[in-house]
């Protein structure tokens, strides 16, 4: 949980490009992604889904959406319940809301994946899914990489076609010397902001 949250904040707020552009003599070179009042997207919504969205939610009042295969709107209010939540927020819309797959991919600001990896589950994010997220979107895995079909996912931050990725878990671990991921380009010529952490949340 703690780790998500750190990559959430770290590829919205920019902090390790800022960080090396400070430290190489430049100043104030991108702008930040605000998250109040955006709405947090949740791949599941098992114990740590719940437990970051909880977080997202009264940190930053972030309207909550979740889906997984099996998720019942009855089902997303007694985890609301669980983490100490009302059913309703102050609105008086569900607190934790249950959307469709694809409403969840075109609606959420910040997607985050808290998913149980299976042979059925394998690949469950793939191009069709990314190509629905809004430009300005971000996606955090801490779960499991081959939950993201990489091939896409690589080819649509190679093209900006979302704001950035924070990603903690690979299709491969240790990363390949040689692997595209490992590249100091990322967030420059048009490509998409992408945090890299080597499977920390877990350590």
């Amino acid at each position: 949980t703690q780790h998500t949250v750190a990559l959430i904040l770290g590829i919205a707020r920019n902090l390790a490009t800022d960080d090396l552009a400070v430290k190489q003599g430049d100043w104030q070179t991108t702008l930040n992604t605000g998250l109040c009042g955006k709405t947090f997207g949740t791949l599941g919504l098992g114990r740590l889904g719940a437990a970051v969205a909880k977080i997202m939610h009264q940190a930053f009042g972030m309207k909550v959406i979740a889906w997984s295969s099996s998720l019942t709107q009855e089902m997303a209010d007694e985890k609301a319940k669980e983490t100490g939540l009302n059913v309703l927020d102050e609105d008086g819309e569900k607190t934790f809301k249950v959307v469709s797959k694809q409403e969840l991919f075109k609606t959420a600001d910040v997607l985050s994946i808290h998913y149980v990896l299976s042979n059925r589950s394998r690949g469950i994010i793939g191009q069709a899914e990314l190509a629905l997220m809004k430009k300005s979107a971000l996606l955090v895995n801490t779960s499991r990489g081959p939950l993201v079909q990489e091939e896409a996912l690589l080819n649509a931050l190679k093209e900006g076609s979302i704001r950035g990725a924070a990603l903690d878990v690979f299709e491969i671990e240790p990363l390949p010397l040689d692997s595209e991921w490992r590249t100091t380009k990322w967030g420059t010529e048009g490509r998409s902001n992408v945090l890299l952490t080597p499977h920390t949340g877990y350590a």
